[in-house]
Parts: structure tokens; sequence; C-alpha cells
């Protein structure tokens, strides 16, 4: 059986973040700066910590809060598969957080899977919303 006390001690530190702190420099010091970003709704991964990190953070904010949770994890050396649930306006959205580590703890590849359509459909029109809006925020 693999060793997962390094996966154990990374996803550690993202729970801290995404269920308790929301700490956007704690987000932002788990990424490594070549992490890659692989979303249910745009089709090319996202490269680099810059972008990875605007799309984790909208999705901390569209997702995350109240209602949000993780159902079950599964775990290996270098990563984990974490299944999610929250409700959105009234629609069940279950989704699929798959994280890479590499061996300091860093977030190395990050790709999210959404069900059912409908969900699919709605947060990406939230996301879509969330990152105009903090990409507004930094030209204003």
């Amino acid at each position: 059986m693999a060793d997962t006390s390094k996966t154990r001690a990374a996803l550690d530190r993202w729970h801290d973040y995404i269920l308790k702190s929301h700490d956007k420099q704690m987000l932002w010091d788990m990424l490594h700066p070549d992490v890659v970003f692989e979303s249910p709704v745009v089709h090319t991964p996202q490269r680099g910590r810059d972008i990875t990190f605007k799309y984790l953070a909208s999705a901390d904010k569209v997702l995350g809060g109240e209602g949000f949770r993780y159902l079950g994890e599964w775990l290996s050396a270098d990563g984990a598969i974490l299944e999610f649930t929250n409700t959105l306006d009234g629609i069940e959205v279950n989704g699929v957080d798959m994280i890479r580590f590499d061996d300091d703890g860093k977030i190395i590849n990050f790709k999210v899977m959404v069900r059912p359509l409908k969900a699919v459909n709605h947060v990406h029109q939230l996301m879509k919303a969330q990152l105009e809006a903090m990409m507004s925020a930094k030209a204003g």
C-alpha cells in the first residue's frame, strides 16, 4: 500500500483553506508556480499560478461556504480525489476535485468535474460572473 502521509498533510492544508479560513494568501502559497487547472467547462487546461488562483478563489466564492461539504475522499501517494456537494439556487451540485501534489505538498494539478448537466450550466454562469467581477475589481 502506498504511503499517503505527505498527501494527508497537503490535503489537511487544503481542507483548512476551503472549509475554514478561506485565506487567499494560504491558497496562493499552496499552488506550485506551474500548477495546471482543469475546469469542467473550459476546454483547455489553464496553466500557471495566477490563473489557477483566480479559478480556485472564484470557486470558493461560488461553491464554498454554507452547505458545501465533502462526502468522501480517496488518497494516493501524490494526490487525492474528493467528492463534494452543495445546493446553489435550489440546484443540487455534485462534483469531484482531483488534486495532485508535488513532493513539497504544493498543488501541481487541480481538476474539477461536476454533474448533473443542470448544475454544470449553473456553476458555469456563476463562475463566469465571479471571474468577471474579480477582473473588474482588479482593473478599478
